[in-house]
């Protein structure tokens, strides 16, 4: 009996301090009692009670006190409330946390000001903060409840309250130490069946059709002179070109294949596939990128795989990945640097992740730049999305402005110091691989040609450096257009189509190709004789001279008579005396702009000058604009008085000393001069880096009318195709055209996305917030990261002033499909929330995205023969293909009996 009395008691005793306690101290307790009774006689109970209970009560307080240094704890690792410095709660100096560590209780249960959040629970983010105040701030951090488990809360518990720093390292010591020298590989099943997906697709016959295919005639022509290192000029970097040849000259492929035409049919010797396999092993890695970066953008695992099989089941995006062609190429590059731009955004500033992300986002983007110049948009949304980040960390308390310097100093380091560099070796290898003279290469200055092999390299062999008097020369136009100052017997008509006259003497043009009448001789006005003696007489900057045309014998003059196309200018000509009181005004005074590093003596090639007409002031220049028919279609020059164009730079490119008085036999020297290749000039990288970006900026070729060309109003809505090849046997073709339904969707999911942010906008300035801030979060970084992209890549060509076609829209359609797979979750969220009592509206929405998708699949199998090429199409099927009028599909010449 006093067993079973004893016993109830101390359990009686133990369950009124479950609830203080908890179980384990139950447990211990009832442990302790069961062992006192069975050690010790019934007359002992009272004074076992007695300690039992003194020791409950030590037990009790320790608990108490373990608790509150538990929240002391979460004080330590961060002194603010929350990250906004606008929160009265902050403390952010050592009175403001002794404050706050003076009126802790026990209970976690106190209230922030700020909405629906505990303190408790906003001590977590802030801790996550602290962490991270030299960091980007979006790393990860345990909650609360971490602070409770072993081995970490016995550390922090052993940490004197007074050391915040010290319980800040040991937490950040705690916290990577299991990470240290871990080394572990995850496989994304989904990310790998989205590449083979797309491998088949892309690989598909890429050897078929075996003909040069719309934009291939330029592209492979570059990449046959890149194999035989012939220079040519692009107004694109050439990184895309400089990948395609190095797998085409690890196939042994000469080079020789001439790009005559679209349709001319590759000959064997030709590796087609290895040609087409860079742009084709690009397409199919962008469905798995796409994959990746709607990971990484924080949307759910089904809506990435949705955006990869978008990307797979577009039809223009298949035909423009299995040809030489550099779209695809340049999606790759620019979704990379996006995919990475957001890891290095959420690392740890400063840490080895942080580097190598930003690092590698960097080089994505340099080479994205680097393979057109599109890409630089790309760069322009990183920056934004950078901006965006950085304006937020001005509300982060945890930050000092100090660390504010370095975030945005880095940044700059890293995006801007470091694609450069990339850009800049890219072109060190162009420039050092094109080292021989080409077809292109009269674009550049004389200096530049004569520093390839082979190239201008001709006009040194025995030509003088200095001019002199008696100099033979030719005039180039040195920056801009190629041509020669060029002059003919023909004169300009005595009155112009707008009634003005003429002076009616003798035409001088720019002329852009080779000739005869493009020679000079170089005179002084006090000499008679044009012969070069023994004691060459140097010009120097500033002396005065006369140039007379070496086949017609007349000296280069100006006057005030408006030009033929440019009456603000005045008419420069070959004065003929009509005996009518109008006087040859035939002097010009060299002017040598870079006399600093050549030197004040005139010299071939390096030298570059400015004629200044004695007369009125004005300086010899190209205009630009064409001559008619009088003209034969050359290139009027005039004379400026704004003399610091830089149209009116020339310089001298063929020189020889006239040896003979006797004009004739110097017309026949003229026309017999022949002169043979020997060695190239030097120039420096530096200087042929800065010809070679000056002329690819400037000369831009301006293509006059294209019957496929389209306006960026009908690229959205798909309404205009591009044909790449027809054959002619067959009738297969390949046409440039997207998937409808997805182009379409994309644009429907424009507007949407457009209406929902002008509505929630609206709402939260009302102070009603409709959704959670988690989900309001994503929404921003969704416009900000894909609407921003689309109008980014979308609005400039509405800007620009050249023929487009639609594949310029293909960058601008990626983030288009992006922004319509965020669409689509969140109507599944928005589906989930407000129809939450009812399984079916979530059933139904489901359904139709699976509907649609299918759709999708059928309308991608229907125009697969357009993609490929290797489908013998009838009349009927054309037409049953062509489901707009607007849509250039070509008829056979002979129909077909159907």
């Amino acid at each position: 009996m006093s067993f079973q009395r004893v016993r109830k008691r101390p359990l009686k005793r133990t369950s009124e301090y479950e609830t203080d306690m908890g179980k384990s101290a139950l447990t211990t307790t009832t442990s302790y009692t069961t062992t006192t009774t069975n050690s010790h006689t019934a007359p002992n109970d009272r004074l076992q009670r007695s300690i039992l209970s003194d020791k409950l009560d030590a037990l009790r307080v320790q608990q108490q006190q373990r608790q509150h240094e538990q929240i002391l704890a979460t004080a330590l690792l961060a002194t603010t409330c929350c990250r906004d410095k606008n929160c009265f709660l902050n403390a952010t100096s050592t009175k403001d946390f002794n404050a706050i560590r003076e009126s802790l209780t026990p209970s976690p249960s106190t209230k922030c000001s700020h909405r629906s959040s505990s303190c408790l629970s906003q001590n977590s983010v802030s801790s996550n903060a602290s962490n991270n105040s030299t960091s980007s701030g979006r790393s990860s951090l345990p909650s609360t409840p971490l602070l409770n488990s072993t081995p970490m809360s016995k550390s922090i518990r052993e940490i004197s309250t007074d050391s915040g720093v010290d319980s800040e390292n040991t937490y950040k010591r705690t916290i990577h130490q299991s990470e240290r020298f871990t080394i572990s590989i995850n496989l994304d099943l989904i990310s790998w069946a989205l590449f083979f997906f797309a491998f088949l697709t892309r690989f598909y016959k890429l050897s078929t059709p075996a003909n040069v295919v719309f934009d291939e005639l330029h592209y492979g022509k570059y990449i046959s002179l890149y194999i035989r290192n012939i220079f040519f000029f692009d107004q694109h970097p050439p990184l895309g070109k400089q990948l395609i040849a190095a797998v085409a000259g690890l196939t042994s492929y000469d080079g020789n294949f001439t790009f005559t035409r679209i349709g001319s049919e590759y000959t064997t010797n030709v590796p087609i596939f290895w040609l087409r396999f860079v742009p084709a092993m690009c397409g199919s890695l962008l469905a798995p990128a796409i994959y990746k970066l709607l990971l990484e953008s924080q949307l759910s695992r089904v809506t990435a795989l949705l955006g990869g099989l978008l990307i797979v089941l577009d039809n223009a995006l298949l035909t423009q990945s299995r040809f030489i062609l550099m779209e695809s190429i340049l999606l790759l590059f620019t979704v990379l640097g996006l995919y990475f731009l957001l890891k290095f955004q959420r690392s740890r500033f400063g840490g080895p992740r942080w580097l190598i992300f930003g690092f590698t986002s960097a080089s994505f983007f340099a080479c994205s730049a680097s393979v057109k110049y599109v890409g630089v948009l790309s760069g322009i949304l990183a920056a934004y999305l950078m901006c965006c980040y950085l304006w937020n960390l001005l509300y982060d308390a945890t930050i000092t402005n100090v660390q504010l310097i370095l975030q945005t100093l880095s940044r700059i380091v890293l995006f801007v110091f470091v694609p450069i560099c990339i850009y800049i070796f890219i072109f060190y290898i162009h420039l050092h691989t094109l080292h021989k003279a080409g077809p292109h290469d009269s674009v550049m200055t004389s200096a530049f040609q004569a520093s390839l092999d082979g190239g201008l390299a001709s006009i040194t062999r025995g030509q003088p450096l200095k001019v002199v008097h008696g100099s033979q020369i030719t005039l180039r136009h040195t920056h801009g257009r190629t041509c020669w100052l060029h002059s003919h017997a023909h004169v300009y008509p005595v009155r112009y189509p707008d009634k003005r006259g003429s002076s009616h003497q003798q035409q001088v043009t720019c002329y852009s190709f080779k000739d005869v009448n493009n020679w000079w001789i170089v005179k002084r006005p006090e000499k008679e004789d044009l012969l070069v003696d023994s004691s060459p007489d140097e010009i120097r900057h500033g002396d005065v001279i006369q140039l007379v045309h070496g086949i017609t014998s007349r000296a280069l003059n100006s006057h005030d008579v408006a030009a033929p196309l440019t009456p603000i200018c005045q008419e420069v000509s070959c004065y003929i005396d009509y005996e009518i009181n109008m006087k040859g005004e035939l002097l010009w005074r060299v002017e040598i702009l870079n006399r600093e590093t050549e030197g004040p003596v005139w010299h071939a090639i390096r030298s570059e000058i400015r004629l200044i007409h004695v007369s009125t002031g004005a300086a010899l220049r190209f205009s630009g604009r064409l001559l008619p028919e009088w003209g034969f279609n050359q290139h009027e020059v005039v004379a400026d008085r704004n003399v610091e164009h830089k149209d009116a730079i020339w310089n001298v490119e063929e020189h020889r000393y006239t040896r003979t008085r006797d004009q004739r036999e110097r017309e026949r020297q003229l026309h017999n001069a022949e002169m043979i290749p020997t060695k190239k000039t030097k120039l420096t990288f530096w200087e042929k880096f800065l010809e070679l970006q000056t002329k690819m900026i400037w000369s831009v070729k301006h293509v006059e009318s294209h019957m496929y060309s389209s306006d960026p109003l009908e690229w959205p809505l798909l309404d205009k195709t591009i044909a790449y090849w027809v054959d002619s046997k067959s009738n297969a073709q390949i046409h440039l055209l997207g998937n409808v339904l997805i182009w379409y969707s994309g644009t429907i999911a424009l507007f949407v996305y457009g209406i929902l942010a002008i509505f929630y906008i609206l709402r939260r300035h009302r102070l009603c917030f409709d959704l959670p801030n988690n989900v309001w979060e994503k929404f921003v970084q969704a416009g900000n990261t894909f609407f921003m992209g689309y109008l980014i890549h979308y609005l400039p060509y509405f800007l620009t002033d050249r023929t487009l076609f639609l594949h310029n829209y293909l960058p601008a359609f990626v983030f288009k499909i992006l922004l319509l797979c965020y669409v689509i979750e969140h109507l599944d969220y928005l589906v989930r929330r407000y129809f939450s009592k009812s399984i079916w509206p979530l059933m139904a929405y489901h359904f139709c995205i699976l509907i649609w998708v299918i759709f999708i699949g059928i309308i991608f199998i229907k125009f697969l023969p357009i993609c490929y090429g290797n489908y013998q199409l009838t009349v009927h099927e054309v037409l049953k293909l062509r489901w707009k009028d607007t849509w250039d599909f070509i008829l056979p010449r002979i129909m077909p009996k159907i």
